[in-house]
């Protein structure tokens, strides 16, 4: 097939040669001479050459039917295979773009022929993109609007990163312990306070007492309290040279006074003694029984004086001595000085732990008649310690003649046997001056252990 040229004009159907006005120009009102030209404005809108002539008319009718392709039949294949092979694919339209990576389009006919010597390239064709200059003939730099795409970050599943965090854990717990070991290890002058290594080939230095730790003593059993009390080597009650107040017990608030007058005295002569012992020494304090404690927390009878270690407190009962007062002045007054010192001697088993451990022994009795036992005993050791006191105060105390013979009446005539209650627990009065009596007289600690008596010198 012949090629076709645009420059060119297309023949008629038949092939005949174009028609003589081929080179007129269209729209024109006259037919100009071949090779004249318009004249200025003849193509405008209402000039000469707008204007369409019935020859116009008829020629684009002409040139109308002669491009028109005729009536559609079926393809076959050329009777002959020789021109199959000899047949050539139509060149592309001038102007049109080949496919990426084809050939250049072919030139127009009458161009000159460009040499591509040095300009061939081999292989495909690189990387089109935003960042890369078009791999096209001729083409600039070519951008696109699109970024490229974010490759998404890799995901570790949980057991990896469960992993991952436990060996972080692990490295940095070991990296803290190996710290300490090295600040704990690091001895020099330079970091005073760095603790000091001792080489294993070195004694080990002696640890310091600490004086806020708490030793636990072993505790002493009752009976070693009550029989090996280091009371019983404390020596004599010494002399501290005071006399009997001179204070009338006529009345209530007087027969207190009375009492707190010869306190003063006990306190100067036990206190040593209790600090000889290896005890603390406090001193008691003088009550009336009206604003104490109920008796059933204390030692001795709410009818009577009692001691009453709750409080440390000594209770007067001031009703029976103002009575007695009445009655017999003097003896009413040994009778207020013996059961003074009687009742400090329970105060000094309460110093010593005497009493607690007699109250214990006494709790763990099984039977009445040891319970009774035990508290006899307790009772008749106070009876002796305050003769203790009497009988080394005796002069300044004005124990002799009269007073004397008084003082040792009433305690031969004192005991459970006048009790109204009849009730075993102090003693009977044999006993308590054969307690007594050689206290007076001795004034030695040692004489007043009735925890290692016989039980008939308790009875």
């Amino acid at each position: 097939m012949p090629e076709e040229h645009p420059d060119t004009e297309p023949s008629s159907a038949a092939g005949a040669p174009a028609p003589a006005d081929a080179g007129r120009v269209v729209g024109s009102g006259t037919t100009p001479s071949r090779g004249g030209s318009p004249k200025p404005g003849h193509f405008l809108p209402g000039g000469a050459g707008d204007i369409l002539t019935e020859g116009d008319r008829a020629r684009a009718a002409e040139r109308r039917q002669s491009l028109d392709l005729g009536k559609a039949r079926a393809l076959s294949a050329p009777p002959d295979p020789a021109l199959r092979k000899k047949a050539r694919p139509l060149p592309p339209d001038p102007g049109t773009e080949t496919a990426f990576g084809a050939p250049p389009p072919a030139p127009l006919a009458g161009a000159p022929v460009t040499p591509l010597a040095g300009t061939r390239r081999t292989g495909r064709s690189g990387p089109v993109g935003w960042h890369s200059p078009s791999s096209r003939t001729g083409a600039g730099g070519q951008f696109s609007a699109v970024p490229p795409p974010i490759t998404p970050a890799r995901q570790y599943s949980k057991a990896v990163i469960a992993g991952l965090s436990a060996f972080a854990l692990l490295l940095v717990t070991g990296g803290s312990i190996a710290g300490v070991k090295l600040i704990n290890s690091y001895d020099s002058v330079d970091s005073p306070m760095a603790r000091p290594t001792v080489k294993k080939s070195r004694e080990p230095l002696p640890i310091p007492a600490d004086p806020t730790v708490t030793v636990t003593v072993q505790p002493v059993p009752d009976l070693e309290r009550l029989r090996e009390n280091k009371l019983y080597a404390a020596g004599k009650i010494p002399a501290v040279n005071c006399k009997e107040p001179a204070i009338r017990p006529n009345s209530q608030s007087a027969i207190l006074n009375y009492y707190k007058a010869l306190l003063p005295c006990l306190n100067k002569a036990w206190a040593p003694v209790v600090k000889k012992a290896g005890y603390e020494f406090s001193p008691p304090k003088v009550v009336l029984q009206s604003k104490q404690v109920a008796a059933s927390t204390c030692t001795g009878d709410a009818e009577t004086a009692y001691y009453c270690p709750a409080d440390h407190a000594i209770a007067i009962d001031w009703q029976d001595d103002l009575k007695n007062y009445k009655e017999d002045p003097l003896g009413a007054r040994v009778w207020m000085m013996d059961t003074m010192a009687h009742e400090y001697g329970h105060h000094v088993q309460e110093l010593t732990h005497i009493l607690n451990a007699a109250w214990s022994r006494k709790g763990w009795a099984k039977t009445q008649a040891e319970k009774l036992e035990w508290s006899r005993r307790t009772e008749l050791q106070a009876t002796c310690l305050g003769a203790l006191f009497l009988g080394a105060n005796k002069k300044s105390m004005g124990f002799a003649g009269e007073k004397l013979e008084m003082w040792e009446w009433q305690t031969q005539h004192s005991g459970d046997e006048y009790n109204p209650k009849k009730i075993p627990d102090h003693g009977s009065r044999k006993n308590q001056w054969l307690w007594a009596g050689p206290a007076f007289k001795s004034t030695n600690l040692a004489s007043c252990n009735t925890y290692t008596a016989a039980a008939k010198r308790v009875s």
